[in-house]
């Protein structure tokens, strides 16, 4: 117990100096007593989180109490209850963070209260930059759990313990009261509870601070304007598909898009860990795109050119016309009967007019007058005539078997646009619900 000559400050003080005397060793009268150390934390700004290094900025405020068993003194004899002396002349217990990567630049605070009955108040500012196993796999709808585990660098359980002098409800109401700065992150809750290792050597509290993003800005300038070209591609679909308007729209839509995704490439997470859902989003509406601009390619070929090709092969005719034909409301039309045109049977057989011909041949001399050049000459006419007209009636099956071929494919790749589309939109508003409740 302190005596003061005169109940003032410099009293206080001259009272105090023998005990200044002893900020090197722990301040109870027996060795094996335990120093109790109460932390309270509190959060005041976070400042910003780094996906590719996983670190976490924020600014704490810590607020560390104990007992000092040689500080003690009457109130009524000294004149105060409360004193302020600076820090370097009490013994600190070295609470550290075990996940600080860098070296704490926040202002120090030079000096500590003493209370009357020996407590210590010792309040200090913290800029953390800390470690943290960052889950972005959710981005922008992600909610990061970071962990800031407080114990004595040096002192064992047996000199040293820890508690909280708060609970962690209230120091997450605190937090959000006093919050300063949180840029594109919001502060959703404060756990805390207190740890010993498996060797009972050191104690440790470890609190857990829970982050969720603000996501509205990436919705408005990633995924908005994502699913409003796709689904103008989509509608694209309308188009004729042998029209080259077609096309050249697609091949446009591909380079805005492209040039899109570059501008807004900073927005993007950086990591090895883990591929964000956004980036196999992105990734698959532009593969649709090229899809698209590809199956229009064929399409276009199919429709055009079909005149060249031979009839399509079985096992495509029973897949594509009879299976996928059924399964997109496109079967294979019955031909009618009567187009089909009947050939002469007598193939082979000579014309009339070459018959006559020959007859003449026969009867007459080698010699041949200009009647009967002029009835060669047509005759010669009209058998070329026939053949393009067989060749013509031969190829018309296999050209309308690919344009039907053709007019199935795009109509699949429209229905699996318009699930991707679905799919998509409701995914990422379940996600987001979600992420909002887990809050």
């Amino acid at each position: 117990m302190l005596h003061c000559s005169n109940p003032d400050s410099p009293s206080m003080l001259e009272a105090l100096k023998p005990i200044f005397n002893l900020n090197t060793i722990r301040p109870v009268v027996n060795i094996t007593t335990v120093t109790n150390v109460g932390i309270s934390l509190t959060v005041f700004g976070i400042l910003g989180v780094n996906e590719k290094a996983q670190l976490l900025k924020t600014y704490l405020w810590q607020d560390v109490t104990w007992e000092n068993e040689f500080t003690k003194w009457d109130p009524e004899e000294c004149g105060t209850s409360r004193m302020s002396v600076p820090r370097t002349n009490l013994w600190v217990p070295d609470i550290i963070i075990n996940e600080f990567m860098d070296e704490n630049t926040a202002p120090k605070v030079q000096y500590a209260y003493l209370l009357s009955n020996g407590t210590v108040s010792d309040s200090q500012p913290i800029k953390a930059v800390t470690s943290c196993k960052l889950d972005i796999y959710l981005f922008p709808f992600d909610i990061q759990n970071c962990t800031l585990s407080f114990n004595s660098y040096t002192l064992k359980s047996s000199a040293v313990q820890l508690y909280l002098t708060g609970t962690p409800e209230k120091m997450f109401e605190y937090s959000k009261s006093k919050m300063a700065t949180m840029g594109e992150w919001e502060l959703i809750g404060i756990a805390a509870e207190k740890y010993t290792t498996a060797s009972r050597s050191y104690d440790e509290i470890r609190f857990y601070i829970s982050l969720r993003r603000h996501a509205m800005l990436y919705v408005a300038n990633l995924l908005l304007p994502s699913c409003f070209l796709i689904t103008v591609d989509l509608f694209s679909f309308i188009l004729p598909p042998n029209d080259a308007d077609r096309s050249s729209f697609k091949m446009t839509l591909i380079l805005g898009y492209t040039v899109f995704l570059l501008l807004m490439n900073d927005l993007l997470p950086v990591t090895g860990n883990a591929i964000p859902l956004i980036n196999v989003f992105l990734s698959m509406c532009l593969a649709m795109m090229v899809a698209s601009l590809l199956e229009t390619i064929v399409i276009t070929n199919f429709l055009c050119g079909s005149s060249h090709y031979s009839r399509a092969p079985r096992w495509i005719r029973v897949l594509v016309l009879k299976i996928l034909g059924r399964l997109v409301c496109l079967p294979p039309k019955p031909r009618d009967r009567n187009d089909t045109v009947i050939q002469n049977p007598v193939t082979t057989a000579s014309s009339p007019v070459t018959e006559e011909s020959k007859t003449l041949e026969q009867k007459g001399p080698l010699s041949e007058d200009k009647t009967l050049q002029e009835l060669r000459s047509l005759g010669r006419v009209l058998q070329a005539i026939r053949l393009q007209v067989e060749q013509h009636l031969s190829k018309s099956l296999s050209t309308e078997e690919w344009i039907q071929i053709g007019l199935i494919i795009d109509r699949l790749l429209f229905i699996l646009y318009i699930i991707f589309i679905t799919v998509s939109f409701i995914t990422i508003i379940i996600i987001w619900v979600v992420s909002y409740n887990a809050a």
